[in-house]
This record gives structure tokens, sequence and C-alpha cells, in this order.
């Protein structure tokens, strides 16, 4: 940046303006803390965001014009020795196999069934899973991904939390998605390990930047 004319461009930038950010879930489980889904149900203290800010001020119109230019020039740096097409970040285009694995668990739909079950008997709706009651629409969320908390909200919350709590839900869904990685892994072994290599790379090529930059 400062060679495109901005000498004193912060390290950590905002952008002129700021973006939008949705949240889909809390956790890959859903909602677990039962204080919070009393609080604020599937949302949060509006005071307290979730995504860390940047630091740096605002990047100026003409800063943000040469800004993605630079972003890419950085990105290619250090991604430098990485076959980032074949090996950078090869286990996410994993992770819709594996989740359709998962879902298809007869453990797992057998404790989202009697989770759902629970979760009706106090009254409330039945979803097929907790990331359904998560991502309910009727919660309305906000461009930032943050709900209204409504009383039915927070009841719906609550109770998802204690039906996980007393079913032990999240912890069965643990132990499937740990099982079906472990044969995923198992199975494309090779395919990880440069995946794995790929990302040892890039970790030391950014401590490395840390370093120098102090």
């Amino acid at each position: 940046m400062a060679g495109r004319g901005h000498p004193h461009f912060p390290l950590d930038p905002r952008y002129p303006v700021d973006p939008i950010v949705s949240t889909a879930v809390g956790t890959e489980y859903g909602a677990l803390d039962l204080a919070a889904a009393r609080r604020w149900g599937y949302g949060w203290d509006p005071a307290k965001p979730l995504a860390s800010q940047p630091e740096g001020r605002r990047m100026t119109q003409a800063e943000y014009a040469d800004f993605p230019a630079c972003s890419a020039d950085a990105s290619r740096s250090l991604m430098h020795g990485i076959d980032a097409k074949r090996d950078w970040l090869y286990a996410s285009t994993r992770t819709p196999e594996v989740d359709k694995a998962v879902e298809r668990d007869p453990r797992l739909r057998d404790a989202w069934d009697a989770w759902s079950r629970c979760v009706a008997e106090q009254g409330l709706t039945r979803y097929p899973d907790p990331v359904a009651a998560f991502t309910d629409t009727a919660w309305h969320r906000g461009s930032d991904g943050n709900t209204r908390h409504t009383e039915r909200e927070r009841s719906t919350a609550v109770a998802d939390v204690t039906c996980k709590r007393r079913l032990h839900t999240a912890e069965t869904w643990h132990t499937v998605r740990a099982r079906e990685e472990a044969a995923d892994i198992a199975r494309h072994r090779a395919r990880y390990a440069a995946g794995l290599r790929a990302l040892r790379t890039y970790r030391a090529t950014v401590a490395g930047v840390l370093r120098r930059l102090g």
C-alpha cells in the first residue's frame, strides 16, 4: 500500500463501510450455553459483538481502491510453496461429504429424535434437529446475525440446551462426527497429509512475517 502512495496505511484497517456479518450457527452442535440461552435466546448481547473488530482506522476511499490488489499480492506471498488448487485446506472440501455421513448415522438420528420429542413436550416447535431450531427464521436475525431475543425464542433455546444436557445429544453428535472424520482421513490419508503440510507451510510463512513486523 505504501508503494501505491499510502505510506500510513494501518496494519489492521476497517473498511470504509462496515460489512454485513451473518451467523448461521453458534457451534457445530447448536446452542450449548444455558445461561446465554436464558438471556439471549439464539443471539447474544448486542454490546458484545462476537466478531473481533479491526483496531486500525477506516480506510479512505483512495486506499480502498488499491486495497484489493495489495491484498491479492499479500495472499500470493503467504501461499508461496503451496499447491492451492490441490492441497490448500483440503479438509474443508471433505466437510460436505462427512456431514452427510454424520447425518445418516442411525445413532445420531435416534439422538436427534429424542431431543426433538423432549423440546416438543415442553409445548414448543418440534424441530428435526438442533440446527433447525437455531436457524429458525422466526427469530428474525438482523444483518449482523443477532436475534430479537423474544420470549418464545428464549424459551426454545432454554429447552434446546436443557434437552441436550439431559439426553447427552451433543456428546453423541461429537462421537459420531469424530468417527466419520477418522474414517474419511483413513480413506484419503495421502490427501489429508498433503493438506496438513500445506497448512504448516502457511503457518511458518505467517510466523516469519510476524517476526519481521516485530
